[in-house]
């Protein structure tokens, strides 16, 4: 096995590019290791990104959006406090992933690049909008998150690429989100079903949503039509009604033995339901 440790993400986009067989990238490594150590994969080329310049930054940009490094743990968010104020269903959502141990390695981007239906910050990051910073042989281009899986394990980053930060839009002070999962234990599980919800208020009526649903099909799903349920109204219980039922439509789950179809179905409406009731509450200004 070959290991590198790049300075710039040129570099590692060109290491990436050239090697050959099986090549893995490090920066928390809460999945690589434990499939090296486990014998599920065994890299010809280990790539470990941490050396480079600001990938362990939090930054809030001029425009009031927000940057997260590509090696940032899920610990060091959930301590920022300005980042837990303006966003606090994407922080929640990835404080949810995994033990104490694993929140202090465990970063942004390697959920969304593990491709898991059943991550839990992918959900929250597409309901907020978040964008990416990717580098790659051919120069820098950026994507939405949601765009980023394909399938279970799998992405649209091309031979080489890198994603190098997750971008958050700028929050205003009309506006909530939130993320909830059902899990069979309390915690250090895998979601059943999650749901994040973002949305942004005029006066007390809903003037935008997003909710995004995970663990019930091979990718998150962006459902318009429970963002067209809450548009307009004051989340009222025939707003709420309509929004779990264009949840558990939205739904193409399998069943494992974590949960049936039609159990993640009626869940999906559950979790969209309470989710849109916190970001509600907080873009209304109360804590949640």
């Amino acid at each position: 096995m070959e290991y590198h440790r790049p300075t710039s993400f040129a570099e590692a986009a060109k290491l990436a590019a050239s090697a050959t067989g099986v090549t893995r990238v490090l920066a928390g490594g809460t999945d690589v290791l434990v499939q090296m150590r486990a014998d599920i994969v065994t890299p010809d080329t280990l790539i470990d990104i941490k050396s480079i310049q600001g990938v362990r930054d939090i930054r809030q940009e001029d425009d009031g959006s927000w940057t997260i490094g590509a090696a940032v743990a899920g610990a060091e968010m959930t301590e920022h406090g300005a980042l837990s104020s303006a966003w606090p269903g994407v922080v929640e959502a990835m404080d949810l992933i995994g033990s104490t141990q694993v929140q202090g390695r465990a970063t942004l981007v390697g959920n969304l690049c593990n491709a898991s239906p059943a991550a839990d910050s992918v959900p929250a990051m597409v309901a907020a909008n978040a964008t990416v910073s990717i580098t790659g042989p051919d120069g820098t281009r950026s994507a939405a998150a949601r765009d980023i899986p394909t399938a279970p394990g799998k992405t649209t980053l091309k031979p080489g690429e890198l994603i190098t930060a997750v971008h958050l839009p700028s929050p205003s002070s009309d506006q909530g989100d939130a993320y909830l999962r059902f899990i069979p234990r309390t915690e250090m599980d895998i979601a059943v079903v999650g749901c994040g919800v973002w949305l942004r208020l005029d006066g007390d009526q809903i003037a935008d949503a997003r909710v995004a649903l995970g663990a019930v099909a091979p990718t998150v799903l962006l459902v318009d039509a429970c963002a067209d349920a809450l548009i307009g109204s004051t989340l009222d219980d025939a707003a709420l009604e309509q929004l779990a039922a264009a949840a558990s439509v939205a739904c193409m789950p399998i069943t494992d033995k974590r949960g049936t179809i039609a159990f993640r179905t009626q869940v999906a409406g559950v979790m969209a339901r309470r989710a849109a009731e916190i970001a509600y509450t907080r873009a209304k200004g109360d804590t949640a």
